[in-house]
Parts: structure tokens; sequence; C-alpha cells
């Protein structure tokens, strides 16, 4: 695995991925998706040691990105009918485990795909085993288990604990074991995940509950799936885990189970964000310079409704300055400002903390049709991208071998209203 340098943000930015920002926006127009490939390619690199990467695909879901990572040899989840639906889009086959549906339900569509394309389930409910069970006898199953914590960088990213509605908890695995054996199913794997952000001292604490509740089950786990979480840093106070005494607990509480079920039990890993967050560019246009009071705004032609994750979170993403003129933005008086955008709602701000305080950024003075990127915004990004205020969606561009390459169209005002109608 890699060793990681902690990062260095710039408030300049002139390129992506070797493109000009200022040529991208004028082939493409802004709002504007970018993603580097490579970067995302290098992620997967680095979990390698893994015996399956299953790419938690609601963190990005462009059709494209979806299918360069099946070429490297990526696997996926999904949540949803239409994430299954995207899958097998993107080329994913089922009758195996290149896709599983992991949820905590199943409505009636998502459970009628299963069934269609013989799809591995892993149950985060215990009704979920009966359903399957009843009209599938005899399947395998995996068991997305709760251990009773969790831990995220926000509260609605925690996703372990009696707060969390996912998963089952793990006192219940034994009546999970009862309903499974009253229509032949039988437990093959388990999965853990408590959150996003997850350290070595929380994620300790998770292979031990892994380890419990893998031998409370028995000898028919085949696989353990270390769940997601890996953070990215989105500021210089932040940093990478340490991926190999990462692995190292898991892999230590992997073969602790072989040797207990007398054979090797794959390791899965389930990356979202830390495969595409870092890929991520949203370039916007500035449209004001204003004061108000003591605070400057930049306010742009992208709002939450583009990248959602600062009003939803308090999410801190990295800010960088490109000038329409290509002169050098280092060059220029920094400032103090907000960074907000065009919505008609005061939560439009991308320079705030948790519970809607705004913050200042210290950025190079803006004119109007300069270029502002928002940084390491390539996971739950444009997947939590809406049509607020009547607003269309960005068009998305991946840059692959040197050259971008359009992978989602703009959004136009037919694509927005149709499906709507106005009955007589």
């Amino acid at each position: 695995m890699v060793a990681f340098t902690p990062p260095i943000f710039s408030t300049s930015r002139h390129d992506i991925a070797g493109q000009s920002v200022v040529e991208l926006a004028k082939s493409f127009g802004t709002p504007l998706y970018v993603y580097d490939l490579l970067t995302i390619q290098q992620r997967i690199a680095d979990l390698h040691a893994f015996d399956a990467i299953r790419y938690a695909q609601k963190a990005c879901s462009n059709l494209a990105i979806l299918d360069r990572m099946r070429r490297q040899g990526v696997v996926v989840d999904a949540v949803s009918a239409g994430e299954i639906r995207r899958a097998l889009a993107a080329g994913y086959s089922g009758g195996g485990k290149e896709i599983i549906y992991t949820a905590d339900i199943f409505d009636a569509e998502s459970l009628d795909l299963v069934l269609e394309h013989d799809l591995a389930v892993n149950c985060g409910s215990p009704d979920m085993i009966s359903q399957l069970g009843q009209r599938r006898p005899g399947a395998d199953v995996t068991l997305r288990i709760n251990p009773g914590f969790g831990h995220g960088h926000s509260q609605k990213t925690n996703t372990g604990g009696e707060q969390s509605k996912h998963g089952i908890w793990f006192s219940q695995i034994d009546e999970c074991l009862r309903r499974a054996d009253q229509d032949g199913v039988t437990v093959t794997g388990l999965h853990m995940h408590i959150g996003s952000g997850t350290d070595l001292e929380h994620l300790s604490q998770v292979c031990e509950a892994m380890e419990r509740a893998a031998l409370e089950v028995g000898r028919t786990i085949k696989t353990i799936s270390a769940g997601g979480g890996l953070p990215v840093p989105y500021s210089e106070a932040e940093s990478y885990v340490d991926l190999d005494k990462y692995y190292s607990l898991w892999d230590q509480t992997r073969c602790r189970l072989s040797d207990a079920f007398g054979h090797r039990v794959e390791l899965e890993i389930e990356p979202g964000r830390f495969l595409s967050a870092e890929s991520g560019f949203l370039i916007a246009e500035v449209r004001s310079v204003k004061k108000m009071g003591d605070n400057l705004f930049f306010l742009l032609n992208a709002g939450f409704n583009d990248l959602a994750r600062p009003v939803m979170y308090g999410a801190h993403h990295p800010i960088s300055v490109c000038p329409a003129d290509g002169s050098d933005a280092a060059q220029r008086e920094k400032v103090q400002a907000v960074v907000g955008g065009p919505l008609c709602e005061s939560g439009d701000i991308f320079t705030q903390r948790e519970g809607g305080y705004v913050d200042k950024r210290e950025l190079p003075m803006c004119r109007v049709g300069d270029y502002v990127i928002l940084e390491n915004a390539g996971a739950y990004g444009f997947v939590m991208a809406s049509n607020y205020n009547s607003k269309t969606r960005a068009a998305e561009v991946m840059i692959e071998d040197g050259q971008p390459k359009l992978i989602r169209q703009r959004e136009t005002f037919e694509d927005l209203v149709r499906g709507e109608m106005i009955p007589d």
C-alpha cells in the first residue's frame, strides 16, 4: 500500500489534470463537474491488498465512472432498484457477486430485480431475510451488522449505534439465523460500516465486533466486509488513515476467523468517497462581488442544488480561484470572503460550519467572470444535486488520457419539466 503525505491545498488554480480551467468552462459551460480519472485509478491501486474492492456507487454513479471502475476490476454495491439498473447499464453482470444489493429494506421493484438477475443480497434488516427466503428458498445472504456504536464526521453520516437505522442490531443475530433456517437461507458473510471518517481506534473496535459476530454465526461465513468510511482530507488539518495499519487490523481478524472455521475467509472493502472524492471539481463562475456590512461575498452561479454537502453537514471543501483572463490568482490581494450561490435561501453558502454558521475563507480577490473551483467534490456532489429553484443540473466531464470527455449533458428546461402536465 501507499504512504500518503499531508495535503497542501492552494487557493490559486489554473488547470485540472493538465486541462485549462478557463478552456473547460468555455467548452462545456458552468457550473461544471470535472473528474480526473487518474486519481480514481490511483485510489483503486492503493487498496489492492483486499480480496475485493466493492465501490459504494452512491458516492458518484455516472455510468462512465462505473464503467471505468469495472475495467479496473472493481465490483459494486447497489442500494436501490435504480442503482441495480445503473450497474447493469455500466456493464456489470448478475448471477454472481459483481453486484450486491445492500439496503435496509426491499421495495417491490428492488426485490423483483434481485430475483430476475440472481443478485447477491446484503440484508440490513431481519425482515429482508424472510422476504427473500420466501421468494428464493435456499438463498445465500450476507448480513450488515450494527455493532451498537458508530462514528462519523457528522451525526448525519454516523451509521452505527441505536440512533442509526442501518443494519441488524448485534444482539439479533440468533433471531436472524432462526429466520434463515425457516427458508433454508444460508448466512455466508458479514458486513460492518459504522460511518464516514473512521479512525484506527474505532476500527479496532469494529474488528473485534466483527469477530464476535462471525463466531456466533459459525463456519458458513466465507466473506467479511470492512465496509467503507475511509477518510480523505478536505483541509490541511485532516489526514489520510494509515492504510497499512488499516489493512493489517482487518487481515488479522480475517486470519483468526479462517483458522477458527478451517477455510479461508475473503476480505472485502467497500469504499465510496475514498475512490472518487479527490477526483472531482465543481467549476462555477463569479456573478457578483458585494459587501454586506463587514462581510465580502463572492456569489457564484452554482449553489447547494449543485453541491449540497456544506448546507447538509457543514462540510468543508477546498476552494480555489482561476481568473478569467488567465492571470495568476496568487498575485492578487488576499481577502476574507464568504462564498455563496444564487438560490433563494440564506443557507446557500459554501463556506459554513455544521449548524449553518457562516465562515469566511482567505481567497484571492475575485472579479465578476472569474472562476471559483470547489474541490474534492467527486463524492456526494452531483449525485445529491437537485432542481431546487427550477435550476437545471450541471454537465459532467471526465478527463482521461489527457482528454476531457463529456459524460453527462447539461440539463435543459425540457428535461426539467418532462413528465409534468397541466390537466384539462
